[in-house]
């Protein structure tokens, strides 16, 4: 990563101004403030398309950074290949350095359905991959997909904030918009849901079922994220990962 450098934006006036826009006018407004020097991250999950056609109205060939841990369901890279062939897509995957079955042994994982450890399988798959993506590229700002209402972690988080760990702005248009609202903006510009929505899964990491399962009847979206562990992120929204990368 360059240097540690200081952010040169006014982020309070800037967040007291964001919070009156809606969506897609904060993507504009964050295209125009960095001139354009932009990235955003997508893990082509459960309703990536809607950041994704914001995004692309405003910068078409906008650089979007796409994790492949291993683990991934089949239907995650056909849904990137699907949004990747409509919207002309500049996706730049960015993969594990991990062979997915030599890490197993290594970790001492022995069933392949279900991660022991899931903070290490997170931090050595995805964000050591996506951290590499970021001092390659050193964009200004990070478009990124995250809603106040999916964690508690997110829950104070700011709609423009500085990220010291990556060294740009970190921009997070859909911030204040509920489920609703998405649903509604989806249904309005006929965007798909991944393949695996309508099989419950209202939210899509990798394919163990200790990452990923669908939810039951009454339960909150993210809550077959990592269910029973008490882990609400993967890491790539914190300031640190906890791995030390």
């Amino acid at each position: 990563m360059s240097a540690l450098v200081e952010p040169d934006l006014d982020l309070e006036s800037a967040n007291a101004v964001l919070e009156t826009y809606d969506p897609p006018r904060i993507v504009e407004w964050a295209s125009r403030a960095i001139r354009r020097e932009l990235v955003m991250s997508s893990s082509f999950g459960a309703e990536s398309a809607l950041l994704i056609h914001m995004a692309t109205a405003v910068q078409p060939d906008v650089r979007i950074i796409f994790v492949d841990t291993g683990y991934l369901f089949p239907e995650t890279h056909q849904f990137m290949e699907t949004l990747r062939e409509r919207f002309s897509l500049n996706v730049w995957t960015y993969r594990t350095r991990n062979d997915p079955i030599a890490y197993l042994g290594e970790a001492n994982e022995r069933d392949p359905a279900f991660r022991q450890d899931v903070e290490r399988c997170c931090g050595a798959n995805k964000n050591e991959p996506f951290a590499r993506a970021m001092r390659q590229l050193q964009p200004r700002g990070w478009l990124r997909g995250i809603r106040r209402s999916q964690a508690e972690t997110r829950a104070q988080r700011s709609i423009v904030e500085w990220s010291d760990r990556f060294q740009c702005y970190a921009f997070s248009p859909l911030l204040n918009w509920s489920r609703r609202e998405i649903h509604g903006y989806m249904k309005q510009h006929d965007l798909p849901y991944h393949p695996l929505f309508e099989k419950g899964y209202a939210s899509i990491g990798c394919n163990p079922r200790s990452c990923t399962r669908p939810i039951n009847l009454g339960e909150d979206a993210r809550a077959g994220r990592w269910s029973g562990t008490g882990k609400v992120e993967c890491g790539l929204h914190l300031e640190s990962d906890g791995s030390g990368i």
